[in-house]
């Protein structure tokens, strides 16, 4: 796994790629967030957008992927499609763009966001979580799937502490 100093770049490759989204969804998006990484200003990431769509319906996905598709993006169908499809492009890896969708309103919507807002606001978890994926990332390889998805459930406890501090408005204990 490749984790990589703040790009400054980043939000506004996310604008761009947002700009494209909404075209090609319309009404379909009823919003349109950067989330994961490259959105709190000055954490490490993996050089990857993270784009999460809020719909009002996530079924059929098919709707979705027709309008995705000429951008470059390919659905890669998974247990979680009935809660949050996911979509990558380039369709080889490296990608540079994910996107997540979402049912808006949703607890997976709000959950990704609360993330975000807490990393944003609390630097010392910021920095926590940047130290866990750079320690995760000399443990995992990014070639194939199975390391990729490894590396992303080896960081689920921390996330899960940060979300539930974040909604209870208390710090994380962190171990």
């Amino acid at each position: 796994m490749i984790v990589v100093p703040y790009d400054p770049r980043w939000p506004q490759q996310f604008e761009a790629e947002r700009n494209r989204i909404g075209r090609a969804l319309g009404a379909l998006a009823l919003r349109i967030d950067h989330h994961g990484s490259t959105a709190v200003p000055g954490l490490a990431a993996k050089p990857v957008i993270d784009i999460q769509v809020s719909v009002a319906q996530l079924q059929p996905i098919a709707i979705h992927a027709e309008r995705l598709a000429p951008l470059g993006y390919v659905h890669v169908p998974h247990a979680d499609d009935a809660v949050c499809p996911f979509f990558h492009r380039p369709v080889d890896w490296p990608h540079t763009h994910h996107v997540h969708l979402v049912e808006a309103g949703g607890d997976d919507e709000r959950r990704t966001l609360v993330f975000r807002d807490y990393l944003r606001e609390h630097e010392p978890v910021a920095r926590e979580y940047e130290a866990l994926k750079r320690r995760l990332a000399g443990e995992f390889s990014d070639g194939d799937l199975a390391s990729r998805e490894a590396y992303a459930n080896a960081k689920s406890d921390f996330i899960e502490r940060v979300i539930r501090a974040a909604l209870s408005g208390a710090r994380p204990e962190m171990e």
